[in-house]
């Protein structure tokens, strides 16, 4: 199982000793535009969790690929590029123009942007016809029926499933207003793992793709966890931002939890979870 992080949660550039604890690096959503994102106040802590309304800032494509990306390939570790867009020819334009990495992160799921996307997997189809990288398909669990969108995008020629965002939320201050500029943001922290771990245990039995779980990941038994409920690899969002050496932590503590349960890896525990609900829901 790889530890990677999830994308926005970590400035491999301003902190390359986190980043080289990870087994692969996640950058931030680059969209064809520099973005500014949301005004602040945009980020925000919860009882639960972390609220966060970014909005997809960034350099844009020409930057990012003219100064960031070199820069991140000095780190020496592997990279995962996460792009974003508002149609489908902005995903493919820029997954046409990545070489040199690892993987490509389609996020198709972020809560803090106004703007509709086309379907999931008409975005990944044309990525597809873009790049011969791996694509990994970053889904929502709002989705009424998300292990339906994982069957959508596996068709279209994604080659992984990266799940699942954060969902939208909203948090009030003293005076009963938002705390946040933009009023509502994406919610991650421990309060979203039950969620995630049920998109990753319907995910996996509806398309056989290789899963990177994530959301509320912050101890190595939340790793095996994940493990038990499909998920190949694993990502760290918000603990990163209290717990610089979360990777190397959550790796140890996952050996020990592996050695708890009497098993060699967290392979050897992959969908052990599934219930009769999950499968029938799945198979109906």
């Amino acid at each position: 199982m790889r530890i990677l992080n999830a994308s926005g949660c970590l400035d491999a550039l301003a902190a390359p000793d986190v980043a080289r604890q990870l087994d692969a690096f996640v950058t931030k959503t680059v969209t064809p535009q520099p973005r500014e994102g949301s005004a602040p106040p945009r980020i925000a802590e919860t009882a639960h969790g972390m609220l966060n309304a970014i909005g997809l800032a960034n350099p844009g494509r020409k930057r990012f690929l003219a100064e960031h990306l070199p820069r991140l390939g000095e780190l020496g570790i592997p990279l995962w590029v996460s792009v974003g867009g508002f149609c489908a020819d902005d995903y493919a334009a820029t997954c046409s123009r990545l070489a040199g990495i690892e993987a490509i992160e389609l996020n198709l799921s972020c809560p803090n942007v106004d703007e509709a996307a086309d379907s999931a997997a008409e975005i990944v189809a044309a990525c597809r016809q873009a790049t011969e990288l791996p694509l990994y398909a970053k889904l929502s669990a709002a989705h009424p029926d998300v292990a339906d969108v994982a069957r959508a995008v596996a068709a279209a020629g994604a080659d992984g499933l990266s799940l699942i965002n954060t969902l939208r939320a909203t948090a009030l201050d003293r005076e009963l207003q938002p705390v946040l500029a933009r009023g509502s943001g994406g919610l991650s922290g421990p309060a979203l793992k039950p969620v995630a771990l049920y998109a990753v245990s319907v995910c996996s039995e509806a398309a056989s793709l290789p899963i990177v779980g994530m959301g509320g990941i912050e101890s190595g038994r939340d790793a095996l966890e994940f493990a038990a409920c499909g998920a190949r690899d694993i990502a760290l969002g918000t603990v990163l931002f209290g717990d610089p050496g979360a990777p190397a932590r959550v790796r140890a503590e996952l050996a020990a939890a592996c050695a708890d349960l009497g098993v060699a890896t967290p392979d050897d525990v992959r969908s052990l979870a599934k219930s009769p609900e999950t499968m029938r829901k799945v198979h109906a």
